[in-house]
């Protein structure tokens, strides 16, 4: 269990900085060219691990790699990206908080990962806590965020179920540079097509790339495949809700926010189901971390 427990510290690194993404990207990067900011995110920061792993795919990985790479980093930042400048934060960050039961569905399906009563359990209080710390805006929707956020979440809830049913190959950090490069490489051509050239970055814009690509890309990325490689998709998808809890806690630190009532009891909501889902002794999930060939490969 002091396995588990660190796995799951190691993991939450992912979401913390992923919660500070959309106040980031609404604040500093340019409205208007999602294609070219997945661009600007992606390819720094793989080509940074690549140097770091000095490991290139080998056979089945390219083909892996490309498609891997498209779900959980190229499309997924473009849509991210462009559902940021078009939801508030609280209509985007609930409805990526069904990661959970969507991770949990695909590891069914691909994994035989059966979810269980707590695991479901889990997902249904962090959802609720989620909807509570978030509260109820009266802003008009915007159909094409909501239709980006929920593509944004399918995608990549099929695509990391695919990396850990396929494996780490080289390890965490070379298969996280490999996704990141097709990912990033692949929308440079929708860029240019629907984009045209490259926006004006000036000094805070690329400051704001520098802190996504380093922090929210390539640190965070490497740490979530390395949790989905030792914790169940359904722990991992719980331990995601933390990404909506940093968004509502750095409103606290930077604008001075205030935490109400019903902030505090969602974010307890939440806590309370990432517990709720952590694998026991003995069970099937926690076993099945022995057993890597069935999984890994």
């Amino acid at each position: 269990m002091e396995d588990t427990f660190r796995w799951t510290l190691v993991t939450a690194i992912a979401p913390i900085a992923w919660g500070t993404n959309y106040f980031v990207t609404h604040e500093y990067l340019p409205t208007g060219h999602p294609l070219y900011g997945a661009v600007f995110r992606a390819l720094p920061a793989g080509f940074l691990l690549l140097c770091v792993a000095r490991r290139l795919p080998r056979g089945v990985w390219w083909w892996r790699s490309l498609l891997l790479g498209v779900c959980n980093m190229g499309a997924f930042f473009a849509l991210i990206y462009l559902a940021s400048q078009l939801l508030p934060v609280s209509l985007a960050s609930t409805i990526m908080s069904a990661s959970p039961l969507t991770m949990a569905l695909f590891a069914w399906a691909l994994l035989a990962e059966r979810p269980t009563v707590p695991v479901l359990a889990g997902a249904a209080a962090g959802i609720a806590g989620v909807c509570l710390l978030l509260g109820t805006g009266t802003t008009a929707v915007n159909l094409r965020g909501v239709a980006a956020s929920v593509a944004a979440l399918t995608m990549s809830s099929f695509g990391y179920i695919l990396a850990k049913k396929w494996g780490r190959a080289d390890g965490p950090i070379a298969t996280t540079a490999w996704q990141l490069i097709a990912g990033g490489l692949v929308l440079i051509p929708f860029a240019v097509i629907f984009e045209g050239g490259p926006p004006h970055l000036d000094l805070p814009a690329i400051g704001g790339f520098a802190y996504v690509g380093l922090v929210a890309t390539a640190l965070a990325f490497t740490t979530w495949f390395t949790g989905l490689r030792h914790l169940s998709a359904a722990s991992v998808g719980l331990i995601g809700l933390l990404n909506p809890v940093t968004g509502v806690l750095l409103g606290v630190l930077v604008s001075g926010d205030v935490l109400t009532l019903q902030q505090v009891l969602g974010l307890g909501l939440v806590l309370f189901g990432i517990t709720l889902s952590r694998p026991r002794r003995g069970s099937r999930v926690e076993a099945g971390r022995a057993e890597p060939s069935k999984v890994y490969r």
